[in-house]
């Protein structure tokens, strides 16, 4: 199983008895494969996992989508990450572009390949888009104040599908999991999904024809858990908890 999850809402949301049991079952389980697929940097989620109770991951996919890298050496996965570079026009000339927008406004977190604002005016999301894309970017907007300027063509589900590839894994292994429209990239890529429950309703309404996906009453990593048990190849790994607590 390749379980690649977005964090804030997905993997960390849910009641404190749902996320303990999937991170258990991740822990004591060298069959399943975690990647973190996020929004957030590098350094805001090694900061997350500091605490040690959530499992570290195999493979991090950060900046959303602009940033991958092996979970145990903590280096770029090449030549992944040098095409990615490769489409970056660098942070000022979308900040000349942008600059004559109201409502625009910088978020102060680290960012690697991307430029992030806050933005509440929806009706300047056109304008946005067609002016980034004059310049080889992408605009990906998200929770309705999250706008995230990426390279050309990446995006979550790019870079998460073009690592798949190249570890040469089984698409029918992967599981993806999102709540927000930045994870729509993901659902898109064809592999099994979940949307967890309490989902941004743009992402609700964006996947509610997709085969792939299935929409989970429970929040959160009870989400994840609420799939895997319906899942003819993924419920062993809940059986094998259970097998487990017995012991």
């Amino acid at each position: 199983m390749f379980l690649a999850t977005d964090l804030d809402g997905t993997f960390l949301g849910g009641s404190e008895e749902d996320r303990e049991k999937l991170y258990r079952i991740i822990k004591n389980n060298s069959g399943i494969t975690l990647t973190f697929v996020t929004g957030r940097s590098l350094p805001s989620v090694l900061e997350v996992l500091q605490s040690g109770q959530i499992p570290f991951p195999n493979y991090f996919i950060c900046d959303v989508g602009a940033r991958v890298v092996n979970g145990q050496t903590l280096e770029p996965i090449l030549p992944l990450q040098d095409e990615i570079e490769k489409r970056w026009p660098g942070e000022k000339p979308i900040e000349e572009i942008l600059k004559g927008i109201e409502g625009l406004v910088r978020q102060q977190v680290p960012q690697h390949l991307r430029v992030s604002y806050f933005l509440e005016e929806t009706g300047k999301l056109e304008e946005i888009e067609a002016l980034v894309k004059s310049i080889g970017c992408e605009a990906v907007y998200s929770n309705k104040k999250y706008l995230d300027i990426l390279p050309k063509s990446v995006s979550k589900g790019s870079t998460l599908s073009h690592l798949v590839k190249a570890l040469g894994i089984d698409p029918e292994l992967v599981l993806v999991a999102g709540d927000t429209l930045n994870d729509l990239s993901m659902f898109r890529c064809g592999f099994n999904g979940v949307a967890v429950g309490n989902s941004e309703i743009g992402l609700v309404n964006a996947i509610k024809y997709r085969n792939n996906v299935y929409h989970a009453q429970a929040e959160g990593a009870g989400g994840i858990l609420e799939y895997m048990r319906r899942s003819d190849r993924f419920s062993a790994y809940l059986k094998e908890e259970a097998s487990y607590c017995q012991q």
